[in-house]
């Protein structure tokens, strides 16, 4: 019987080593909160990254491989057939809430101390210490995210006696203090057509309502605190807003498809009596990814609600919410896919094959090459979103209003990319339930679709081009970059086309519109990345700069049959960024 040298029948060799703390393994991120936030900031809350960074690093990924295969399980009924709709979690489950709720991820953006020494570095902050959190688990962050929307609305629109009972919850620091939130939003018939919404709202007494009709698809459906949209008995109901017909509306139009009768109602999961609010879970979603969390089907049943702001805006009051779950769903997709990059470069590396290791082999940088540069794209896309959402200037609202949904779009296409690009470096290995590839694949799946869809966002992209200065003022931030010695003559023909082409797109009719702007938004987008990575371009992080806006305008260009030159092995390991 044959026999093989122990030291020969691995899958690794002795080099190779995982993190032991992704915060101090994260050289991009490093670098970038350095640069970006307050000395004082910094220093206030590099303790909690570093405490996150270990604690994703050695502890979470336990927790989310139990909470992942052991999803929630619905209870409908007690032993006395009594409704009680209640849904258990693994306790793996309930540990991935308590760290989020111990590493002050909300704390650094709600509480009234943090708010008052840094108002315009909490998102920063906060999201800091979340897309470590991301980097081990996808599931959690959905309710996470949830939960930081519903703090915008509370701290936004609702009264000071609900700011100050609900906000302290939200910012707790432990689990059993935490009230998480919730967004009850789709429907059947609607999908991102909110304006297909039948769910109604009847007055019972002061601003409190009484909510029937099926929300389709409710995350986090265990959350405390939900925000749910539904029509009230309103003159905005009737189809025809320039009808002459004043007659007031007994009963909500259900084929009136606009948003203009949507109110939005502040729902908890408990009556201030203590007693359950009346709600019917019909069933939990078997979903493809992010397991862990609970996603169901619930029907309303006279379900209490507070009016939130005034009858009819419940739309445009809610989309302070879905704005920051898109920048979420950024994040989550950066967070995810880099995870599965730095899965599979720390495999390469202690990976010998063919008589060489695999980052010697030059196809297996070619790949890396082309995986880093687009990850780093990505990281710098996601925190130009978050910096203009810490900003009070009217301009970086207005590039905001644009930049939300088109990194919104470009990190969950790129981040399905990039996971599955990183599965295949792995081998067989990263196909394995065993290994956390198929999870991280599985999770990044349902970020296209999540916060709208890739069509949706276009169009959305389109609205803000037309409604606001979004475009102006992008084109403005990408026209200081023609200066650069590399890139600049290219970056100032890209530019200049784009500008040529935005007035004949629209000018166009509204079909021909939507059907060319794929193209336009597409190379806007890959513009204004590389005008973000030059001006952030310092000696500390060119490493990992020059090298990604080589890739991103060799792509701008198209495929060529020129030659060349192979990435040396060094060049690859500054662009991935990470020590570990």
């Amino acid at each position: 019987m044959a026999t093989y040298p122990a030291d020969k029948n691995r899958v690794l060799n002795n080099h190779y080593s995982s993190s032991a703390n992704f915060y101090e393994s994260d050289l991009m991120l490093q670098d970038f909160l350095r640069r970006k936030l307050s000395a004082e900031a910094y220093e206030s809350v590099e303790g909690r990254l570093e405490q996150m960074g270990e604690t994703a690093a050695r502890e979470m990924d336990a927790l989310s491989l139990k909470a992942d295969r052991q999803s929630p399980r619905l209870h409908k009924r007690d032993a006395w057939g009594e409704a009680v709709d209640h849904i258990e979690f693994h306790p793996a489950y309930h540990r991935l809430m308590e760290i989020a709720a111990e590493s002050g991820m909300f704390t650094v953006k709600w509480s009234p101390a943090w708010r008052q020494r840094y108002p315009d570095e909490r998102h920063l902050l906060s999201f800091g210490i979340s897309s470590l959190y991301g980097l081990a688990e996808t599931g959690v962050y959905c309710p996470l995210c949830m939960t930081d929307g519903a703090a915008v609305l509370i701290d936004r629109f609702c009264d000071e006696a609900d700011k100050a009972r609900l906000l302290p919850a939200v910012y707790a620091s432990s689990l059993e203090e935490m009230k998480t939130g919730a967004m009850y939003l789709t429907e059947k018939a609607g999908g991102s057509d909110v304006g297909a919404t039948l769910a109604v709202a009847e007055h019972w007494e002061g601003k409190t309502y009484a909510l029937t009709g099926e929300k389709w698809f409710c995350s986090n459906a265990d959350g405390d605190i939900a925000f749910v949209l539904a029509r009230t008995h309103s003159d905005d109901t009737r189809p025809d807003k320039t009808s002459p017909d004043k007659t007031r509306s007994d009963t909500p139009r259900p084929d009136n498809r606009r948003t203009a009768g949507l109110s939005i109602f502040l729902v908890e999961k408990a009556l201030p009596d203590g007693k359950r609010n009346p709600m019917d879970i019909i069933r939990l979603k078997d979903k493809l990814g992010v397991r862990s969390m609970a996603s169901a089907e619930i029907m309303l049943q006279k379900t209490r609600g507070t009016l939130v702001g005034e009858e009819g805006q419940g739309f445009k009051i809610m989309t302070a919410m879905i704005n920051l779950s898109r920048v979420y769903n950024s994040m989550a997709a950066h967070s995810a896919s880099k995870r599965a990059l730095m899965e599979a470069y720390q495999f390469l590396r202690g990976r010998d094959t063919f008589g060489r290791n695999a980052l010697d082999h030059p196809l297996v940088r070619k790949k890396l090459e082309e995986l880093g540069a687009l990850n780093t794209a990505c990281f710098y896309l996601v925190w130009r979103a978050v910096e203009a959402l810490d900003s009070e200037d009217e301009k970086e609202s207005s590039l905001l209003r644009l930049l939300t949904p088109m990194a919104k779009k470009w990190s969950a296409e790129i981040g399905v990319y990039l996971t599955r690009e990183a599965m295949e470096l792995t081998g067989g290995i990263g196909y394995i339930e065993d290994h956390i590839m198929p999870r991280l694949m599985r999770d990044v799946m349902v970020l296209p679709i999540w916060e709208g869809a890739g069509n949706i966002m276009l169009l959305d992209m389109l609205r803000a081009s037309g409604k606001s200065e979004g475009l102006a003022v992008m084109l403005e931030h990408i026209a200081r970059s023609v200066s650069d010695p590399v890139h600049g003559s290219w970056v100032k023909r890209e530019s200049e086309a784009l500008r040529a082409y935005s007035k004949e797109l629209f000018a166009m009719e509204s079909e021909a519109m939507q059907y060319n702007a794929p193209a336009f938004f597409n190379r806007l987008t890959r513009l204004f990345q590389m005008s973000v990575m030059i001006e952030a371009r310092d000696g500390a992080n060119e490493r990992w700069i020059d090298p990604a806006l080589r890739v991103l305008h060799r792509q701008g260009e198209g495929e060529t049959l020129a030659p060349e030159a192979v990435p040396s092995r060094e060049v690859i390991e500054d662009m991935i960024a990470w020590k570990a």
